[in-house]
């Protein structure tokens, strides 16, 4: 896979992005939906990557940068037709060698509480993220789960 940063003007990208907004929106309430559109990941001090293989739109992932040492995940999505994969497994991997070269200590992250969420809490844990209470501007939500890595 072919991972690069992105600045989200390709149609296929645009298209990944509104997909993953309209799910998020099915599963939370507006208050709990925490999902960045294009113009907010446009936004300095977020950098956006996607994934390709042969041409095809695999996945994406985003990084936020809260400060010089704490990294938010955003936008981690796998296109339909790649799920199960590996995708968001090596563009996770991607994200936080990232992170470590910029010399954050760790990254965080806004996940679904819900069973819809289970695969990519599941997925974060592998990687070691453990689960903590809300961050930056988070609040206590039902629907929230808050995890971070220590890098």
């Amino acid at each position: 896979m072919e991972i690069k940063v992105d600045d989200l003007s390709g149609p296929e990208v645009r298209a990944l992005i509104m997909e993953h907004l309209l799910h998020m929106q099915s599963l939370s309430p507006p208050e709990s939906t925490h999902a960045l559109n294009l113009d907010g990941l446009k936004k300095p001090g977020i950098t956006f990557w996607s994934g390709w293989e042969q041409g095809d739109l695999v996945g994406c992932g985003a990084i936020k940068e809260l400060d010089r040492q704490h990294g938010e995940l955003k936008s981690m999505r796998t296109s339909a037709a790649h799920h199960r994969k590996g995708v968001a497994r090596q563009i996770l991997d991607h994200i936080i060698n990232e992170a470590k070269q910029r010399g954050y200590t760790r990254i965080s992250l806004e996940t679904g509480s819900m069973e819809a969420f289970e695969p990519a809490r599941k997925l974060y844990e592998k990687f070691g993220f453990t689960y903590c209470g809300p961050f930056a501007d988070y609040t206590d939500d039902p629907l929230s789960s808050f995890m971070t890595l220590e890098l």
